[in-house]
Parts: structure tokens; sequence; C-alpha cells
């Protein structure tokens, strides 16, 4: 089944752009909630919104590809945001928005040792990573001194890994040829069920009252709603439609998003360091998509995950 790139860009962006504002929910919704209560509520709402969108059953599902949806639900969805909230916890959000952007650097690498001839690397990929990584570098410090701390750095890159290894399970999955929003959802049940132990041990407190205040209600409906059900099924399709690298790239364009969310949002003043940085991050990522060349023909791929014939 042949997909269609542009759709691929556009789904990965629109991901991108909600993903990049959940900062502000979860940010409001941490006065009343955990971090793990926050994740567990917004899969849980996305699984039902994917349920009530699709209630047929996933049919044909051998214990090869059922591992697949558990180790992707594990990796995207229990554990990459445990670590990245963990790691908040050690750590400034800064040095965790940066470093959490590697993630597209491990996917590359990941995808050219373990899924060999699918994706091909160029240099424009590196080239690209370092001129985004520079621009990310200047939004998240933004004129602030780096203050490193071992422990949450340390976690913040194992979930960057943790996101790649994702990206990859997903690839994996796309190929089985399973709509996506049933492959999706399957992905979230994994992912809730592998939270509960965490959930358990973190003194959940059961006030309804929370969750009715039309605040709280409010942004855990975006988290649920937008930000899990739709965006794991456009960030699935992107990944269909342009591969695991080339969809990855766009990570580097949340701290992008988040700076713009906060100004328009929170008000927050926009600098020239944020300005310089922002233009970097869209240099990079043209360059990792492949969209800026030097030298080179009309007649070459056009990016580091351009897909071949019956791919």
């Amino acid at each position: 089944m042949e997909t269609n790139p542009a759709r691929g860009h556009l789904a990965a962006l629109l991901t991108i752009v909600i993903w990049g504002t959940t900062f502000i929910s979860t940010k409001v919704l941490l006065v009343d909630f955990q971090p793990v209560e926050i994740l567990f509520i917004r899969f849980m709402m996305g699984f039902l919104a994917l349920l009530a969108v699709c209630p047929r059953r996933l049919q044909g599902v051998t214990r090869r590809q059922e591992g697949l949806f558990a180790l992707a639900g594990l990796c995207g969805v229990c554990l990459y945001y445990l670590l990245e909230n963990i790691a908040l916890t050690y750590t400034m959000a800064s040095n965790v928005g940066v470093i959490i952007s590697v993630s597209p650097c491990f996917t590359a690498l990941l995808t050219h040792f373990l899924m060999r001839g699918e994706e091909r690397l160029r240099p424009t990929f590196f080239a690209g990573f370092a001129v985004a990584m520079a621009g990310i570098c200047l939004i998240s410090f933004n004129g602030s001194a780096l203050e490193l701390d071992l422990r949450g750095d340390l976690l913040a890159l194992l979930a960057a890994f943790v996101w790649a290894c994702y990206a990859l399970l997903s690839r994996k999955i796309s190929a089985l040829g399973h709509p996506t929003v049933l492959t999706t959802r399957r992905t979230f049940f994994y992912g809730l069920a592998f939270m509960l132990p965490a959930l358990m041990v973190s003194g959940v407190r059961l006030e309804l009252t929370r969750l009715t205040a039309p605040v709280n209600l409010g942004n855990l409906l975006f988290l649920g709603l937008g930000a899990s059900a739709l965006c794991f099924v456009t960030w699935n399709f992107a990944v269909k439609a342009l591969g695991a690298v080339k969809t990855s790239v766009y990570i580097y364009l949340v701290p992008v998003t988040t700076v713009a969310a906060s100004v328009l949002i929170l008000r927050e003043p926009f600098t020239w360091m944020t300005g310089a940085g922002t233009v970097l991050t869209l240099i990079g990522l043209l360059l990792s998509e492949g969209k800026l060349h030097w030298k080179e023909g009309t007649h070459h791929e056009t990016g580091t995950g351009q897909m071949r014939p019956g791919d």
C-alpha cells in the first residue's frame, strides 16, 4: 500500500505542534495531580477514545506481533514519559529539553545498524543534527547558566534512547499492515498495563473532585484526546509514510513550538537568542530532511528516510 509523503510530513508537523504545547497543560495539572497520575489518565482517555472511534478488534495478530505491541507500549507510553518526568525532578527543564532532542540521532543510528537497507544516512543528516542542536541550546538556555546534574541528565538521555527504540518498533508495526488506529490502541493497552505498578506505589488519591474541576478536565481532555489519541495515530502514520528517521527529526521542532506557545499563551518574552535558535533549528530540520543540498544533482534521494519502492 502506497503512502503519501506530503501527508506524512503534515501528520508529523501536526503532532509536534500539539506535543510542543502539552507542557502548559501538564504544568497546570501538576498542582493537583502526580506525574504518573496525569500519564495514566491521559492514556486511558486516549485508549477509550480510540476504542470509540474504531471498536472492532485487531485480527490476525501473532505472538511475535503481540510482543512488538508490548515493547512499543513499554517504551513509547510507559518508560519514556516516566523517565522524562523523573529527570525533571533532578535537573533543569532546559537540560531535559536539549537532551531529549538527541533522540533523532539515536533513531538514525539504531535504524542504520538494526534495519540495514531501509534508510540510508547522509552527511546532511548529521550536519542538520549539529545545527539543530545549536539552535535548541539557544532556545532552551536563553542566556541562563548551564547546570549539570548527572542523575537527571542521564535519565533524560535514557528517555531519548527509549523514544528511539519506540520509533523503530512503530516502524516495524506499521509494516505489518494493520490499521494504524487499532495498532495504536493496542500499544496504549500495554503502556497502561506497564504503568500500573508505578501508579500503585505512587500513593494515588481517589478524589474525583479533581477531575470535575473545569480547568483540570479541559487540560486532561486536551492531553488525552489530542496529545495521546490523535497525536500517536498521526505520528505512527507519519512513520509509516516517511520512515522512522525522517519522522524523528521533527522532534527538533518541539522547543520551537513550546516557545511559540509560551509567547502566545503565557506572554513570555521573545528574545534574540530565541529567534536565532528558532532559525538554526529550522535550518537543521531542513538539512536533516534533505531539503537543503550542496553541489548535489537533482537525481538523488530527497532525505534520510526516503522509502524504496515496495516498502
